[in-house]
């Protein structure tokens, strides 16, 4: 990653001027049928554990943005491969009833929808195994990607790698803003995708990976400097710091008891994207992704547990004040 001088180039403005029009969001990324189990404890193998509550859920990093971008007040297509099966059809179904459209998903012939078994204990930890048919075509030709010009962000996901570039290259020529969910993957697969995104927005993991550093503050700074765009980061209970103008900013996460931590990132992702597309600055839009992702991890059920607008401005007005300071 050279070092760029100068100050980071301007994001392409694509904030819808026409009162009360909703903002559309493209997303592109892999899901999977997610059964989540929720246990006291996890034991040490071998061992058998009884599960307190349980829920199916349709999800996936990119999937579970779109639906926080939609409960929120935006609106979104999926784009994304399903098995040639019942559990695909029946996650098409569940995904149109949630108000996403789904005219993107592709059905993959003779091959099965992406399964997952998430364990949580009362933490909120979790234990994750998925499984995905390696017959899925990883091909992106299929990708409706004239359908970007109508969209006001495009959001992608490392975990299908070839659709995320074809998605993210097809942004940039039609000049529409796009966001990577850069969490924990292959360096060579976050050099290949990273530098195409207008909003680089990792996991705190994700950045340590990709710059090489120790520390998140050394990597944004680093990252920052190099990157053609806004680099963040989210970390957690330790909320978002982003590079800007050559130093650090930063915005806390409110204080919850965590539930459940599974599609928090991907909930602050969808609330990132669509308060920056109702043309927030960027605190102000880091402070409602902070409070739509901490009161996401009071909730259990992954990205059902998301909260509706209502919740998120007065959990926001609560932890930071109807006039916060700069941070």
């Amino acid at each position: 990653m050279p070092a760029k001088e100068g100050k980071m180039r301007e994001i392409p403005a694509r904030v819808n001027a026409a009162k009360n029009k909703i903002p559309r969001m493209f997303a592109a990324g892999a899901i999977c049928n997610s059964a989540i189990y929720r246990v006291d404890e996890v034991p040490p193998l071998p061992s058998k554990v009884l599960a307190s509550e349980m829920c199916q859920v349709v999800d996936g990093m990119s999937l579970s943005a779109a639906y926080a971008f939609v409960r929120l007040g935006g609106s979104a297509q999926i784009c994304a491969r399903v098995g040639d099966d019942e559990v695909g059809r029946s996650a098409r179904r569940t995904l149109a009833a949630e108000g996403i459209d789904t005219s993107g998903l592709r059905n993959m012939p003779g091959t099965v929808t992406s399964q997952c078994a998430v364990i949580v204990d009362r933490r909120g930890n979790r234990l994750v195994v998925p499984y995905h048919d390696n017959r899925v075509d990883k091909s992106p030709d299929w990708l409706p990607l004239g359908d970007i010009a109508r969209a006001d962000i495009v959001h992608c996901d490392a975990r299908w790698v070839e659709g995320a570039e074809a998605v993210l290259r097809a942004a940039g020529e039609r000049g529409v803003p796009c966001m990577i969910d850069a969490d924990v993957a292959p360096p060579e697969v976050l050099r290949r995708l990273v530098p195409l995104a207008t909003y680089a927005v990792f996991s705190d993991a994700g950045l340590l990976i990709y710059s090489g550093c120790g520390d998140v503050g050394s990597a944004l700074m680093k990252v920052g400097a190099a990157h053609r765009g806004h680099v963040g980061a989210s970390c957690g209970a330790d909320g978002y710091h982003w590079y800007e103008d050559g130093r650090i900013r930063h915005v806390r996460a409110p204080r919850i008891d965590v539930v459940d931590t599974l599609s928090a990132g991907d909930v602050f992702h969808g609330a990132l994207a669509l308060a920056l597309m109702e043309g927030r600055g960027t605190a102000d839009a880091a402070r409602f992704a902070c409070a739509a992702a901490s009161l996401k991890c009071a909730r259990f059920g992954g990205r059902l547990g998301c909260p509706e607008r209502a919740e998120v401005e007065a959990a926001v007005e609560a932890t930071y004040g109807a006039n916060p300071a700069e941070d």
